[in-house]
């Protein structure tokens, strides 16, 4: 655990890059409070160890502490699967009238909330080692070998990861998510209400809802910016791509320095 003294050195590792290191830990887990708890042993491990010397090497380094904490806690196998998550947003009838109900801000709101909520559920229903990868690739969009490096792997076992994990989600969401196609059957106006009813997404005005985007950025239903509520991304890469940071609670940085330095 850092001392006081290490304030300093504690501040300048965790302000640039606890918001990366967060946004790997929530995609791993789908769980807010155990990504703000893992990030805070990935500082306290981190402020222990000699930083390396290149700054682009930093936050490699640390994505590969929060690798190794992940590894040793998540279970080996998904906490859920492609069938539970079918269970959950595909198994009821669709609900269209909950849209129309809706304000257009409200609309928009759950719209975006729920294709952010089954975007990063759906990578939860990878094994740890694939969905890591497939973060690392297509949410933090690192080269190959910088992904590999904060893996802890070789290059080569890299993409044999990168490559299972992009097959079984492209396979899951080729015939449902209209995001893919706009001819698919799940379309989420129609998920919305049975999203709502499950707990899978709460109304904007809910204290304590788990949000995955800022509110100050645009958003339309395929898209974040202005223009882009207009085609689906056929390209997997380009939808988890255009997935915008989670909004963890903005003064975490400096808690998790106060915090480390007593």
């Amino acid at each position: 655990m850092a001392s006081k003294l290490d304030r300093d050195r504690l501040a300048g590792l965790v302000e640039p890059h606890w918001r990366r290191v967060y946004n790997f830990m929530f995609r791993l887990t789908l769980d807010r409070d155990r990504a703000e708890r893992y990030l805070a042993d990935v500082f306290a491990l981190a402020a222990t160890e000699d930083i390396p010397a290149k700054p682009e090497d930093v936050e490699v380094w640390l994505l590969g502490i929060a690798n190794k904490i992940a590894e040793e806690r998540l279970p080996r196998q998904p906490e859920i699967n492609f069938d539970t998550l079918d269970e959950t947003l595909r198994n009821e009838a669709t609900r269209t009238d909950v849209v129309r109900s809706l304000s257009d801000p409200q609309r928009d709101f759950l719209l975006w909330e729920l294709k952010q909520g089954c975007m990063t559920a759906v990578i939860n229903c990878l094994p740890p080692g694939e969905r890591a990868a497939f973060v690392v690739c297509h949410v933090l969009k690192l080269g190959d070998d910088a992904a590999a490096r904060s893996l802890g792997i070789t290059e080569s076992a890299y993409k044999v990861r990168l490559s299972r994990a992009r097959k079984k989600i492209g396979d899951y969401l080729a015939p449902r998510c209209e995001h893919v196609n706009p001819m698919n059957p799940c379309r989420c106006p129609a998920r919305v209400g049975t999203a709502l009813a499950k707990g899978f997404i709460r109304p904007a005005n809910v204290s304590g809802e788990v949000s995955l985007r800022k509110p100050s950025v645009p958003y339309g239903r395929y898209g974040t910016g202005e223009g882009n509520d207009d085609a689906p991304l056929r390209d997997i890469a380009a939808i988890y791509g255009g997935l915008p940071e989670p909004d963890p609670p903005a003064d975490l940085g400096a808690r998790l320095i106060a915090q480390l330095s007593e």
